[in-house]
């Protein structure tokens, strides 16, 4: 015969398959391959038709290397704006992109053919680089799956695929035909490391040690002129300058209109210069009259008198710069007159008020030449090569064909030799570099192909304006996040030069334009350049390189400025900037799947358009999207912008390979899964830079264990509840559930505010807080009792399992855009219910009056004052157990004693849902004695005023332990074999069905 069986097997213990080990790296990939098998994403978009529209267009990451953390960062933002839109109601589709032209692509494919690309034809070697950034294109393709991040990655937009080459063709066509577009000379960055042009988007400023020279120039106009005690005198001006292979160009110097100038006599002696021909300590003449005299700025004056050791000096004459205006002076090496000209750059900051002006090195020095009417040749070649010209002699300068940094202690050699270095010394100082090789760069005066701010333009309401200031207004017009963004983005439009789009390399989108042979201007066209773009859409950007001039040449073309009718096709390409700064024609203009929505926002209808990248697209991405879209369209490309930060070790030190510090989102997502990267892009506020280490991993994969198990706790909690037959109308739950309920619309209400701000790290610490405080700690251990003990189909337990239901069916939802894996895999666990989208993501976010009908705050505050009360219980509880006189809750009864509206509170509870709120066998409410009121026991501690009318008296439990519940109950007895059963237990086994086991072998 069958043992009898336990009375603790007749309690009602959470039940489900929910496994409690996550196994995240083996369970994600088969979660994605389910999603792929299903065509999550288009289902997605059959959801979002005919849903109000909103569009996070993708900035491009480079496609040449795997994912980084900031890569994770970035798409792991963007995954939960797409999601959070799409569950709050929009229709949201992401479609991804990658940046794929441009010089580092170029530059490893040159590596990797070596001498054989210079037996290949254009076409092959653009092929090879459209191989390999292909080759990048998929491998982050697949690591963004990897963590998570939906989005139409089987057709993601490429900048070189044909379709986008053409539009960006298109767009250049667009600023030519409406005369944006000049070449010209200028000077611009240019890196002789990649031998090309740089955008000021492609600067970056790193520390550089460069040679800081003191120089004199001597003056050979008449002195006389600027003061009549000059006369006769040897007079000189002292330049100051950091590069010095800049010398051989020099044309010019400049002096400030308006500053004082001083002329200064060294009386001391000791202005022999070291090296000067003919001088010696023996034959060097001191007396005044012989002393030569320098002019300088009289500001900078103390500091020049220290820096070159003039001595004791004796001013001679003051007067203003523009003085000094068409002065001459001899180049201090070369058989070269130097002009004086004035400028309003000078400053008083550093040097001597006296620039040394090379019109092909410096954006100031050139636009001075250009008023001066001095040469803008540039003697430095693309490789950064000095070419001598003015040497006198019949030997090459010792500088000829030397590399320009190369030069720098020649050139200060040759000072020293001929008198006119006055000091020198090394500056560490900040010095543009390119951002690609991380080389420093050089100002050179090269033909290129330029867009001006200053082209007018007209407003919609057809008034007058410029270029510049039109893109200025549209920035008011954006919201941007954080605010600063605004005065960042609008200072650099403000002040920004001209935009060089042209580059000197091939992988890129050609500046497909013939140019003609005899003026070397451009024949602008419309029917042609629309025949260059259809060639383009068929054969992509090699067709430049294999159509001939004469195929591409229409018939009778004349050159409109010369009449020549031969021409040459340009080499050049365009800026990458240009390339990504045009996405929002080639994808949002242009894209099936988001062309309707974007003409929409264009046309000013309600449809916003998101960009969200890092702090650097101020003056890269969001800049030159900007610029194109207020020149092409008239308007800012997006209506919203929000910024990231950085991603820092725990030191705050950026992440490199050289510190070991980085921290790879794959190899997390590998060993714990794609879900810890997910959570740690949700713990910090994005907008400032973000800690990450494999520490700060580990906490996140801690925080993501109590969030699964709080789940499971919930799911097994639901064993048996059939939502359609076993919920409870809400107006019939105990008092508990709905405080619950009323929490949980709360944070509904506060987590679908937060989605809406991406306040997403609001969301992680709420969310991280309900579980384990509000859940954890509280409700699902003080309905232990509930749950376990009582009947399956009671009130009581189909009260608590609906609000249970509630939460969960609420909770997964919010938590979706950021726990994507495991929100899928809990919405499979939960109680059917007829309708059910197959997966969580096609589900909207609960409505916060679905969760809860009533206005959560006169409750929440209600039971804010019994909190209050039940703080103090517990603290009297703590002290019992201190003292070892109880040892769990339910081994003690409260007395608790107040009046008014305290009293009035309590006494709506019943005594079953006070046990339960403070987890003792049973609470007793007393009404206070008003003669000796009021007066609390626990005054001091921080607690609400309300507690301090409650005296809170902590009791041994009355009655006996029930074996089944544990509760101390008035009155216990057998139930067949099981003894010191309580009533209630009896009751609830009744309605379970148990009938009371008999001893072995007693009659039936």
């Amino acid at each position: 015969m069958a043992s009898a069986p336990e009375l603790k097997a007749t309690l009602q213990l959470p039940q489900t398959a929910f496994p409690m080990k996550a196994n995240l790296p083996q369970n994600e990939p088969l979660r994605l391959k389910k999603w792929a098998e299903m065509r999550l994403w288009n289902e997605l978009r059959k959801a979002g038709a005919g849903r109000p529209a909103y569009i996070l267009h993708d900035g491009p990451p480079y496609a040449n290397g795997p994912i980084h953390l900031g890569h994770a960062l970035n798409k792991g933002l963007k995954d939960f704006v797409v999601k959070s839109k799409t569950m709050a109601g929009f229709d949201s589709p992401y479609v991804p992109g990658f940046d794929c032209h441009g010089l580092p692509i170029e530059i490893k494919v040159d590596e990797q053919l070596g001498r054989k690309k210079l037996e290949m034809p254009v076409p092959a070697v653009l092929e090879a680089c459209r191989a390999y950034a292909q080759k990048y294109v998929d491998l982050q393709t697949s690591q963004f799956e990897r963590i998570g991040i939906f989005g139409r990655w089987d057709n993601s937009y490429k900048t070189m695929s044909r379709q986008y080459e053409a539009k960006t063709l298109e767009a250049l066509y667009g600023f030519l035909e409406q005369d944006f577009v000049y070449r010209g000379l200028k000077p611009v960055y240019w890196c002789i490391h990649d031998r090309t042009a740089l955008a000021d988007a492609e600067i970056e400023y790193e520390q550089h040690t460069s040679p800081s020279v003191y120089v004199r120039y001597k003056l050979t106009s008449d002195a006389a002129a600027l003061d009549a005690s000059l006369a006769g005198r040897e007079v000189y001006t002292i330049i100051w300058t950091t590069t010095p292979w800049t010398l051989p160009a020099s044309l010019a110097v400049a002096f400030h209109p308006d500053f004082d100038y001083v002329a200064l006599e060294s009386t001391s002696g000791s202005t022999q210069i070291p090296g000067a021909p003919g001088l010696d300590s023996e034959t060097w003449d001191s007396t005044p009259a012989n002393s030569p005299v320098y002019i300088v700025a009289a500001e900078l004056a103390p500091s020049v008198i220290t820096a070159c050791n003039l001595g004791e000096t004796k001013e001679l004459a003051r007067f203003k710069g523009r003085a000094l205006d068409r002065t001459t002076y001899q180049h201090p090496f070369l058989n070269r007159t130097i002009l004086g000209v004035l400028a309003n750059y000078v400053t008083a900051d550093a040097g001597t008020g006296a620039v040394h002006t090379a019109p092909s090195h410096g954006a100031d020095d050139f636009y001075t030449g250009q008023r001066y009417g001095l040469d803008l040749t540039c003697n430095v070649d693309a490789a950064g090569v000095i070419h001598a010209t003015d040497w006198p002699g019949n030997t090459p300068a010792p500088y000829d064909n030397k590399k320009v940094f190369a030069a720098n202690p020649i050139i200060i050699e040759l000072l020293k030799e001929r008198g006119a270095l006055m000091a020198q010394a090394n500056l560490q100082h900040s010095y543009p570099h390119c951002w690609r090789c991380h080389h420093p760069v050089i100002f050179r005066a090269t033909e290129q192909w330029f867009i001006s701010l200053e082209t007018p333009m007209k407003r919609a309401d057809a008034t007058e304006t410029t270029f510049r200031q039109l893109a200025i207004e549209e920035i008011d017009k954006v919201k941007w996040d954080p605010s600063w963004g605004k005065e960042r983005i609008t200072n650099m439009i403000a002040t920004r030069p001209d935009w060089c789009i042209s580059r000197q390399r091939i992988w890129g989108v050609p500046i497909a334009v013939l140019m003609c042979t005899s003026c070397q201007k451009p024949l602008i066209d419309a029917d042609l350049n629309k025949k260059i773009v259809t060639l383009f859409e068929n054969e992509g950007a090699e067709a430049w390189h294999t159509t001939s001039v004469e195929a591409l040449t229409p018939a009778g073309a004349k050159c409109a400025q010369c009449g020549n009718t031969t021409f040459r096709k340009e080499t050049d390409i365009l800026d990458v900037w240009f390339d990504s700064g045009t996405s929002w024609l080639a994808v949002c203009e242009s894209d099936p799947d988001l062309k309707q929505h974007y003409t929409d926002f264009e046309h000013g209808k309600p449809v916003e358009v998101f960009y969200l990248e890092g702090g650097d697209q101020h003056r890269g991405w969001f800049h030159s999207s900007l610029l194109t879209s207020v020149a092409l369209r008239g308007r800012a490309p997006y209506s919203h912008v929000a910024t990231a930060g950085w991603t820092l070790d725990e030191q705050g030190r950026a992440m490199s390979k050289s510190l070991g510090n980085g921290v790879d989102p794959v190899d997390i997502a590998n060993r714990m899964g794609g879900e810890i990267v997910r959570l740690w892009v949700a713990s910090i506020d994005f907008r400032e830079d973000m800690a990450a280490s494999e520490n700060l991993m580990a906490r996140c994969a801690d925080i993501y264990r109590k969030l699964r198990n709080t789940f499971r706790f919930l799911l097994g909690n639901l064993a048996g509840f059939t939502p359609a037959t076993d919920a409870v109308a809400e107006s019939e739950l105990l008092p508990l559930d709905r405080y619950m309920l009323a929490r949980t619309r709360d944070l509904t209400e506060k987590i679908l505010g937060w989605y809406a701000d991406f306040e997403f790290h609001r969301i992680y610490h709420a969310v991280n807080e309900f579980a384990i405080v509000d859940l954890s700690s509280f409700y699902l251990d003080v309905l232990k009792d509930r749950m376990y003990t009582f009947a399956p189909t009671s009130a009581a337990r189909r009260s608590a399992q609906t609000v249970l239901w509630k939460i969960a069916e609420a909770l997964v939802r919010l938590v979706a855009p950021i726990l994507s894996f495991t929100a899928d895999e809990v919405w499979e666990y939960l109680p059917q219910v007829e309708g059910r989208e197959p997966s969580v993501h096609l589900a909207l976010f609960p409505k916060p009056e679905e969760v809860f009908s009533e206005e959560p705050v006169p409750l929440l505050e209600e039971w804010k004052q019994l909190f209050a009360v039940r703080d103090l219980g517990l603290i009297e509880l703590e002290g019992e157990r201190k003292a070892q006189r109880i040892g769990k809750g339910l081994e003690a009864d409260l007395q608790i004693t107040t009046t008014g509206e305290p009293l009035a509170l309590l006494q709506r509870l019943s005594a079953a849902d006070l046990k339960e709120l403070f987890n003792v066998s049973n609470v007793r409410v007393v009404e206070a004695d008003l003669a000796t009121w009021p007066k609390g026991k626990a005054t001091g501690f921080k607690h609400s005023d309300f507690a301090l009318f409650c005296e809170i008296k902590p009791l041994p439990a009355s009655g006996h332990k029930c074996a089944r519940c544990w509760n101390y109950m008035p009155h216990v007895s057998n139930y067949g074999i099981w003894v010191d059963v309580c009533d209630r237990c009896q009751s609830a086994l009744r309605e379970m069905n148990v009938t009371p086991p008999q001893p072995e072998g007693a009659a039936a």
